[in-house]
């Protein structure tokens, strides 16, 4: 089971460095539209709250987020790190699994071919309840993670280049 408790990336967040030039376009559905504004509540709370400028985008679901993405990027949104977020609730037909499965590979492909990190933030859950649990239960806020984690890719990206 995925639990932050069996990671470190709530450590060191005071020593990622300043970030308040950078920009991260959260790309969210309208599916399942209360758990997925909850977790970009999340999101813009840990980013705003270092001072990142935020945008938001909204597309119908979870398929059409990482075009989003693409066309965002190839209209000069240049942002330092997208995230993704989207909630996929398991129901009775193969459904979930082709829309997890796109999605999934969809934002593999981004980070392969985009030189600005995508963080995947998209619940792949079989109940509402799972759903909950990731919004500050038992299983964290998966949307302050995904702040979290986007902040540490821009710094790490920021390194590499600065190596160069």
């Amino acid at each position: 089971m995925a639990d932050v408790a069996n990671s470190k990336l709530l450590e060191g967040i005071e020593g990622i460095p300043q970030l308040k030039d950078a920009l991260v376009v959260l790309i969210k559905t309208e599916w399942n539209a209360a758990i997925v504004d909850e977790l970009e509540r999340g999101a813009l709370k840990v980013l705003q709250g270092q001072g990142i400028r935020t945008k938001t985008y909204t597309v119908p679901g979870a398929v059409e987020i990482t075009f989003a993405v693409q066309r965002c990027w190839a209209a000069g949104i240049k942002a330092d790190a997208f995230i993704t977020l989207g909630c996929v609730i398991r129901g009775g037909t193969p459904h979930f699994e082709y829309v997890c499965q796109t999605v999934t590979d969809g934002v593999t492909q981004l980070n392969l071919t985009l030189p600005a990190p995508t963080i995947f933030c998209v619940l792949t859950v079989n109940t509402n309840e799972q759903a909950h649990e990731r919004l500050g239960g038992i299983h964290g806020h998966k949307g302050e993670e995904a702040g979290i984690t986007a902040m540490k890719m821009i710094a790490f990206s920021r390194q590499l280049s600065a190596n160069t």
